[in-house]
């Protein structure tokens, strides 16, 4: 087991104890419908920590739509989705800040003397902004895609975030904004945490083509998506020629994710769902997954289409969302700038 693991079972078992203990930062970029990889990856770990007590607060990080595009398209539609989705799934905003990253000046003033505590090879070995800049729509490097882990960083420790869940991928990142707040609280004195993750243990779900699911690939089920699109989606989903359905996510990735799907959302292990499919091969599968999907989403699904109705409900759950988050993030600048004696 890994150090970050081991790590990561020790602050389960300190959350389970003490959940008011702790914040939690964790947010989306509204660049498209939220889709059932997140919902198994994150969504659904947002709402488990908020219903144990944990201090949650929830990002809408507008901003940074434009580290890898020209232009934020159609963003106020993104982001009234965005939230649909987060209140649908059990995102309580009693329980739960949501804010926009765009909405609090002072939370991006923390950029700048973030910027001074970092190196430009710092930022260049950084293998996420790596892999970024690789799968980029873009012909060159904006510099806010080269900065971006600072501005996450920013996000993190504007309100003092002490647990980030992320995925292994996220890692480097969250490294990042460690170093940050440890070189601050050095120069400056201490004012930030130094934030711990709280690795996943959701495993990937694969796309319909078979590749990582993701928003811009169209590969992707949407949590809004009707009983008809799920199946219709289900239905191309890529399989293999084997007709006995087995789980072996090494040797048949596209079909185990298909079975481990319909295990999650029927809460059981992907061993019986294979087993329950038997030689039917392909159809039979698609037809089992197809169901457990519906019946797991239905009910968020209608959620989803209630709160959908109240035409005013979004503005005024960011707008009290925003003064809550703005409210700690002056605060938060008010001590950078005492420490740092740029009080005039």
């Amino acid at each position: 087991m890994s150090t970050e693991a081991e790590r990561s079972i020790a602050l389960e078992n300190k959350i389970a104890a003490s959940p008011e203990r702790f914040r939690v930062l964790t947010g989306d970029r509204p660049t498209g419908p939220l889709h059932l990889g997140h919902y198994f990856g994150t969504l659904q770990n947002r709402v488990r920590l908020q219903n144990l007590g944990v201090d949650t607060i929830v990002v809408i990080a507008d901003y940074q739509v434009l580290t890898d595009r020209d232009v934020a398209d159609d963003l106020p539609g993104h982001v009234r989705e965005l939230v649909l989705d987060y209140l649908a799934i059990g995102i309580d905003p009693a329980r739960s800040t949501i804010f926009t990253h765009s909405a609090l000046p002072a939370l991006n003033q923390l950029l700048l003397p973030f910027l001074s505590l970092v190196t430009v090879p710092e930022l260049q070995r950084n293998p996420t902004v790596k892999d970024e800049i690789a799968h980029s729509h873009q012909g060159s490097v904006s510099g806010l895609m080269f900065t971006y882990p600072v501005h996450q960083a920013a996000d993190i420790l504007f309100c003092k975030a002490d647990l980030v869940p992320v995925g292994r991928d996220q890692l480097p990142h969250l490294e990042l904004t460690r170093t940050i707040a440890r070189r601050f609280n050095d120069r400056y004195g201490r004012v930030f945490p130094e934030p711990e993750a709280l690795l996943s243990s959701a495993p990937a779900l694969l796309g319909t083509d078979g590749r990582k699911m993701s928003k811009s690939r169209g590969n992707a089920i949407a949590l809004r998506a009707t009983a008809d699109e799920t199946a219709r989606l289900v239905k191309g989903a890529k399989t293999d020629a084997d007709r006995v359905i087995t789980y072996e996510p090494e040797r048949r990735p596209e079909v185990s994710s298909l079975v481990l799907l319909a295990a999650l959302c029927r809460e059981v292990e992907p061993e019986r769902i294979a087993q329950e499919v038997g030689d039917g091969g392909g159809g039979a599968l698609k037809r089992v997954v197809t169901e457990a999907v519906n019946d797991y989403f239905a009910p968020i699904r209608r959620r989803r289409a209630e709160f959908a109705e109240d035409p005013v409900l979004v503005s005024e759950l960011l707008r009290e969302g925003n003064l809550r988050a703005g409210a700690a993030a002056e605060k938060t600048l008010a001590e950078v700038r005492e420490v740092m004696a740029t009080v005039y």
